[in-house]
């Protein structure tokens, strides 16, 4: 007898499941592009303050009142740091050095002799840092070791703490006992470290010795410390959290579930990130949703507040910022500005957008009262009586300013869930210079738009807007699901909104989209194409015009003869700034050939020959390198650029011959049969080559050379994508039976020389597998490391497989590439 609820009691259960035990590293809530993405970082939304995805505050607090009663659903309370010893950002000062290693057990103690050192003022630094150093700071070339003795007046400190900025490896004493140790690590600017508890207490009235030793293991070097007392926050501003009781995350949507006394909160963080629609994608609106009901039958007063730092608009928390208010005939609108605006006057990794408006709007209907001011005394305001006031409006340090509104429901709120909510935007004015040209954002790509009607038209599309994100969210979970199983498909929701965001959508003076992506926590190059590979299965599958708008800028590089090397360019600039590649060294197959096959792969999934003939000129030079350079690759740097160079890679042999396939193809459909026939010759002689020199076994090799090593060969995985037809399935086949004899407890290795490995190269390798179970193999331990990982940061790409810990990488768009096992399915 069928049983028509079992489908329902399945699908109850699976996403249950999914709300019970789905732990992200760390969870966004606002994402809109590389600069506007705030994060939270832990388990609770009321645990920690909210940051930008490289780690730094940018604070937005939610409070619920119920009754009079107050209650913290978002963000934590910052406590106040108060300078003890200050940093030569904030008052310069000098200290003694010495770059020559002095005696390991004695240097940083009180009483040794360092008569012998010279004295200069910090900063202290690498000549490469010169952008980061003050003027004036001290140069140093790897190693340094310096002192730097003060005098306190008294010592009874609440929380003492370093202010520091380390890059990278680095040792702190404090009067001879260790303070704080970490490496290898580094800061990408100034932080707040703990110190240890002995170190604490070794601080004393009157002569203090602060020692450091720094060690600058690769790129630019830096080192400067102070300290600062941590206190905490007392009396009214210390607010009951509710009770977090439940948390899903979908596509476009982190929802959360809270219990403030006899309230049930659902606050929904929604992205709008819907992928066939270019407007939506570029808008640069999110919207946060309160859903509230009664939970004891009885009827409340409920009012909520949303606040948001100045710190948004700023990339250091000492530039200053201006509010403004505006009442318009439906809606309200506050603002917060850096008072200084320098439009596309900041580039880097490692930064945070301080030029442009960030706007926090709501229909009139839902607002109570609005103000601005620092946090502390918006929450209080609200505590005490339920308002808050519009009368601070000055110029601010930006972590002494928010902007706040107080939502209320209208009636009181009983068993019946009501809804409000708030529309959160960001208006860049430009978003990136492209070859000397400021271009403006795509939704307002003619400059005929304002960031103010966008926000009236998000107003107005709430409705049609959830709909869509709700179909999203399903579509996006059903293709993953179907195509690899729940813990793939979580995968795939976790990475989503990650790798969309770490682009800008803007249009080149002709209207041609582009879609340039920022290489985060790796160096800040913009369009790099050793990132657009790895992203490119999400796109190919929901929007290949986007894949289309990550290359074409490429593409314009050679054409325009601005880049006039055989090979394709690693990057077009640093962002924002697409003027030229600014990476130090090119990497002439890796990217040659990436540019070869997604040509190929946007070909098959718009089903037409049109965008390798619009390029075919430059994809013919291309090729025309591959032909004599790629097979046995000199030594020279891949995509997995952070092992070094290696010669010989087999890897990145199948990348050439992959690429040369795929052009191959391309020529065939274009009419070239003679070109076609010679390429496909050519690749089949490669291909048995191939496998002669990398055959090691029961395996095949990392480099040709070395027949005791092995490696990842995931750019294979194009061979059945793309029914190129190279390789005999045989050698899948060999691979996946070997890898399966290589996991760890948190993934796959990369290759024989690190534990460490990539999570986006991992699941493609898994695509190559003939079966599921083999394929779930493959995907449990990445599950494992993005649930368990101790790094409460966004996603990271890079980590080991022994204990789950990020090497370096976060927030990348690389993990589009999740969704390459949904793209193998959809073209079978």
């Amino acid at each position: 007898m069928s049983k028509p609820w079992l489908p329902i009691l399945f699908l109850f259960a699976t996403l249950t499941t999914f709300a019970q035990t789905f732990r992200p590293p760390a969870v966004p809530l606002i994402t809109i592009d590389p600069y506007t993405s705030v994060w939270s970082f832990g388990n609770e939304l009321n645990g920690s303050p909210t940051k930008h995805w490289t780690g730094k505050p940018q604070p937005m607090d939610g409070l619920i009142r119920v009754d009079g009663k107050t209650y913290r659903f978002m963000g934590a309370p910052t406590s106040v740091m108060k300078t003890i010893l200050p940093t030569a950002k904030q008052a310069g000062y000098t200290a003694k050095f010495t770059t020559v290693k002095p005696d390991p057990n004695w240097w940083y103690k009180e009483g040794y002799n360092i008569s012998t050192w010279k004295q200069g003022p910090a900063p202290f630094g690498t000549k490469d840092r010169n952008d980061a150093m003050l003027k004036g700071g001290t140069e140093f070339p790897q190693e340094i070791w310096y002192r730097r003795e003060f005098t306190l007046t008294a010592a009874d400190f609440e929380k003492p703490t370093l202010n520091i900025f380390h890059d990278d490896d680095v040792q702190v004493f404090i009067n001879g006992v260790p303070a704080f140790d970490c490496a290898p690590c580094f800061t990408g600017d100034y932080e707040f470290k703990p110190i240890s508890a002995s170190a604490r207490k070794a601080l004393k009235k009157g002569k203090n010795i602060l020692a450091a030793y720094c060690k600058n293991g690769a790129g630019p070097g830096y080192i400067d410390i102070g300290l600062a007392d941590e206190i905490a926050l007392k009396g009214a501003n210390v607010v009951q959290p509710a009770k977090q009781i439940a948390f899903e995350m979908k596509a476009t949507q982190t929802i959360y579930t809270f219990q403030a006394g006899p309230i049930q909160l659902k606050a929904r963080f929604v992205a709008p990130l819907i992928l066939k629609d270019l407007h939506m994608i570029s808008r640069p609106v999110n919207y946060i949703v309160y859903d509230v009901e009664s939970s004891d039958k009885q009827t409340h007063e409920v009012e909520i507040l949303n606040a948001v730092s100045g710190l948004w608009t700023v990339n250091d928390a000492s530039q200053q910022v201006a509010g403004k208010r505006e009442a318009r005939d439906d809606f309200f609108l506050l603002s917060l500005t850096n008072t200084e605006q320098k439009v596309l006057g900041r580039k880097g990794d490692d930064v945070r957008i301080d030029w442009g408006r960030a706007f926090l709007s709501a229909p009139n209907r839902f607002v109570k009262s609005s103000g601005f001011g620092a946090a502390e005394e918006l929450i209080e305001m609200f505590t005490k009586s339920g308002f808050v006031t519009a009368n601070q409006r000055v110029a601010a340090n930006a972590d002494t300013r928010s902007m706040a509104y107080v939502l209320a429901f209208g009636n009181k709120i009983g068993p019946e869930s009501k809804s409000i909510h708030a529309i959160l935007g960001y208006d860049d004015v430009f978003s990136v210079q492209y070859f000397g040209q400021n271009l403006r954002p795509w939704w307002n790509k003619d400059g005929n738009k304002t960031i103010e009607r966008e926000l009236a038209d998000a107003e107005k599309d709430f409705d049609k807007v959830m709909k869509e994100c709700e179909a999203t969210d399903e579509m996006i979970y059903q293709d993953a699901l179907k195509a690899g199983g729940k813990q793939y498909a979580e995968l795939c929701v976790l990475s989503y909104r990650q790798a969309i965001s770490a682009h800008k959508l803007v249009a080149d003076l002709s209207g041609t989209p582009l879609f340039l992506s920022k290489e985060n926590f790796s160096n800040g190059s913009i369009g790099t194409v050793d990132i657009t590979y790895p992203s490119a299965p999400l796109f190919l599958l929901y929007n290949p015009t986007l894949l289309k708008g990550m290359m074409e800028p490429i593409f314009y590089y050679s054409e325009s003869g601005k880049w006039t090397k055989p090979f394709a360019a690693h990057d077009v600039g640093t962002y924002p700034l697409a003027n030229g590649q600014t990476y130090g060294e090119d990497m002439p197959v890796e990217e040659s050939g990436n540019m070869l096959i997604l040509t190929y792969a946007i070909c098959k999934a718009e089903n037409n020959i049109e965008f390798a003939k619009k390029h075919w000129k430059v994809l013919s030079v291309w090729a025309n390198y591959l032909k004599k350079e790629g097979f046995d690759p000199a030594n020279q740097l891949c995509t997995d650029d952070f092992a070094g160079h290696l010669a010989r890679n087999a890897n990145l042999s199948i990348k050439a011959i992959m690429g040369l396939a795929s052009y191959a193809k391309m020529a065939e459909q274009l009419g070239n049969t003679k070109e076609a026939t010679e390429v496909n010759t050519l690749v089949k002689e490669f291909a048995q080559k191939w496998m002669q020199l990398a055959d090691s076994g029961d395996h095949y090799a990392l480099t040709f050379d070395n027949k005791n090593s092995w490696s990842q060969k995931y750019n294979i995985v194009w061979d059945e994508l793309l029914k190129l037809n190279v390789f005999p399935k045989t050698v899948a086949e060999k691979e996946i039976k070997y890898y399966l004899t290589k996991q760890k407890p948190f993934g796959l290795p990369l290759d024989s020389r690190k534990t460490y490995t990539k999570s986006d190269w991992i699941i493609w390798t898994a695509t190559l597998a003939a079966n599921q179970q083999d394929f779930e193999a493959f995907i449990k331990p990445v599950y494992k490391y993005a649930m368990e990982t101790p790094d409460r940061i966004p996603l990271s790409d890079w980590h080991e497989t022994v204990d789950g810990k990020s090497v370096g990488f976060r927030a990348r768009s690389v993990v589009g590439g999740y969704w390459m096992k949904v793209l193998g399915e959809r073209w079978k």
